[in-house]
């Protein structure tokens, strides 16, 4: 459902706050956690190059999937919270795990050496190739007339 924004990314922002675990959340992914997987693709003559905002996560939390065409960028993060009194009894114990994935159509001809992933400053940055036109040799066939 589309909801209509006004300074924030939803309209019920300033009425509901952060609804969802808001501080675990945040521990887990800065301020901006329901701002994550942000995708740039830009097209150039050769290629498409595909920025994705991860921040937060570190590059063994990421992971990426090539089959049948379809391109799957996956990122999980865990965190366990432990708080314990003088006496070694728990007062608090909070655990959290959270993942998020984006499926992108980048097409049959695309193997997984044609995808060189880097990851630095929490942008995932790859390239996808582009199909190369198959040129059509034309050949002449000729029929031969009997008689």
């Amino acid at each position: 459902m589309m909801m209509p924004s006004i300074f924030r990314e939803n309209l019920f922002d300033s009425l509901m706050g952060d609804f969802a675990f808001p501080d675990i959340d945040r521990a887990l992914y800065g301020k901006n956690a329901k701002n994550l997987m942000k995708t740039d693709v830009q097209e150039t003559d050769a290629d498409y190059v595909v920025d994705i905002d991860l921040p937060g996560f570190q590059k063994d939390e990421i992971r990426m999937q090539l089959e049948n065409g379809n391109l799957t960028v996956s990122a999980s993060k865990s965190m366990d919270r432990d708080e314990k009194n003088e006496n070694g009894n728990y007062v608090r114990r909070e655990r959290y795990a959270g993942s998020m994935s984006r499926s992108f159509y980048v097409g049959s001809h695309v193997t997984e050496a044609d995808i060189h992933p880097k990851y630095e400053n929490g942008i995932l940055s790859f390239h996808i190739p582009k199909e190369q036109p198959v040129s059509i040799e034309e050949k002449k066939h000729y029929i031969p007339i009997e008689g």
